[in-house]
C-alpha cells in the first residue's frame, strides 16, 4: 500500500472518530435545553462526514482516480449515503440559502434551529422552518428535505471498520 493511501485512510478514521465523538455529545444533550450544543454537534458530524466524502468522491478531476481506488480498496459501492453532501452544503452555504429565501418570501416568519421530537406538519408553520432536528429519530430536515443522521453515523462506523485492516485506529 502506498503512503498516500495510508494517509487518506487514516484521515477517514480520524474524521469518523470526530463524528462519533460529536454524536456522543449530541446524545448526552438530547434531553437538555442547551440547543446550541446540539447544533454544534450536528455541524461537526456534517463537516466530518463531508470531509470523508471528499476523500472518497473528490470533486477535482485530477483526484477522481484516487477516490475510485480508495472506494475499490474498501469495497464501497455506488449509492453509499456518504457520497451525498447536500446537507453539509446547506450548512456551508447557509448565507446563500438565507439570501435566496428572503428574496422569494414575503413572510416575516422565519423558523430556524428547531429541535422537535414530533413530525413536521403538525403545526402548520412548516413552510417557514429551515433547519430542524428530531432527537428521537435522528432525522435532520432542511426546508422539508429529510436527512438520516443516524444512518450517516452507522455508515461512518462501517467505514472505520473497513479502514481498520489497513491503518491503526
Amino acid at each position: 500500500m502506498e503512503l498516500a493511501e495510508t494517509v487518506f485512510l487514516s484521515e477517514i478514521v480520524r474524521q469518523a472518530e470526530i463524528a462519533k465523538l460529536s454524536a456522543t455529545r449530541l446524545k448526552s444533550k438530547d434531553d437538555e435545553t442547551n440547543s446550541l450544543e446540539i447544533w454544534c454537534s450536528l455541524q461537526s458530524i456534517l463537516i466530518a462526514s463531508g470531509n470523508v466524502s471528499k476523500i472518497l468522491w473528490p470533486s477535482r478531476q485530477r483526484s477522481k482516480e484516487r477516490g475510485e481506488n480508495l472506494r475499490s480498496l474498501l469495497g464501497i459501492e455506488n449509492g453509499n449515503m456518504l457520497e451525498e453532501r447536500k446537507l453539509r452544503n446547506h450548512f456551508e452555504h447557509y448565507d446563500e440559502r438565507i439570501g435566496d429565501w428572503c428574496k422569494t418570501n414575503q413572510s416575516a416568519v422565519y423558523i430556524d434551529s428547531k429541535i422537535e421530537p414530533f413530525e413536521t406538519g403538525v403545526s402548520g408553520i412548516e413552510q417557514f422552518a429551515h433547519r430542524e432536528y428530531n432527537p428521537l429519530t435522528k432525522v435532520f430536515m432542511f426546508r422539508g428535505e429529510k436527512f438520516d443522521i443516524g444512518g450517516l453515523l452507522v455508515e461512518l462506523e462501517k467505514l472505520t471498520e473497513k479502514c481498520g485492516q489497513y491503518v491503526l485506529s
